[in-house]
């Protein structure tokens, strides 16, 4: 099994905890046709470093590396570039440019030189914004679409970096080896194993 193959099995065993338009990446594919071949990056270097720092608010050191030590900043740079559908690509764009802002109008800094303590507050300001646009399109999905069959969700920048956060954590070697109870040859198969208090769940 391929790392490809990997992503796409967390994907569906995480998929409670996506959103919609990542499960929807995930069903159709992650090999779409590209509308047009660009001879740019979608992302700027500072914004493919900003995508780093993101990541390592959502799963940071502790006592395992966290997903700056894992690379996955540069993965869901890559994900979202290869994967993603234009529209989802403008929306995390446009939330990197947003994000930045936000730093230089609160903190009168860049994101990149703004303390940790400042970052995990702006993304946490983010995450609830996010939520709260998540039940409230929803909400209007039940009474408006469901009707239609039409059950698109808007992406959202922080959705989707949160997703991509943890699908390349936890499918990365450090994610599966350390964040995880690791066996490399746990010889038979055992599907009812009691976890002790504070045991890591097994890859």
């Amino acid at each position: 099994m391929d790392r490809r193959e990997a992503v796409r099995n967390v994907a569906f065993l995480l998929g409670g905890a996506l959103s919609a338009t990542t499960i929807g990446v995930f069903l159709e594919g992650c090999n779409p046709t590209p509308e047009k071949k660009s001879s740019t990056d979608l992302f700027s270097a500072d914004q493919a470093g900003l995508i780093t720092e993101i990541a390592d608010i959502i799963i940071p050191a502790t006592a395992t590396p966290g997903a700056k030590a894992a690379g996955v900043g540069p993965w869901i740079a890559m994900m979202v570039k290869e994967c993603y559908p234009k529209e989802a690509q403008n929306v995390f764009v446009k939330g990197l440019e947003d994000l930045e802002s936000r730093a230089r109008k609160e903190y009168n800094n860049s994101f990149m030189k703004i303390s940790v303590k400042e970052r995990e507050h702006l993304i946490g300001k983010l995450r609830d914004e996010t939520v709260a646009a998540q039940k409230a399109d929803s909400d209007k999905a039940v009474k408006e679409k469901i009707a239609k069959k039409d059950m698109k969700h808007n992406p959202y920048f922080f959705a989707i970096a949160r997703d991509l956060t943890l699908l390349g954590y936890f499918t990365s070697e450090i994610g599966v080896t350390q964040a995880y109870e690791y066996v490399e040859i746990p010889g038979r198969y055992d599907g009812d194993v009691t976890l002790k208090p504070g045991q890591r769940v097994w890859a």
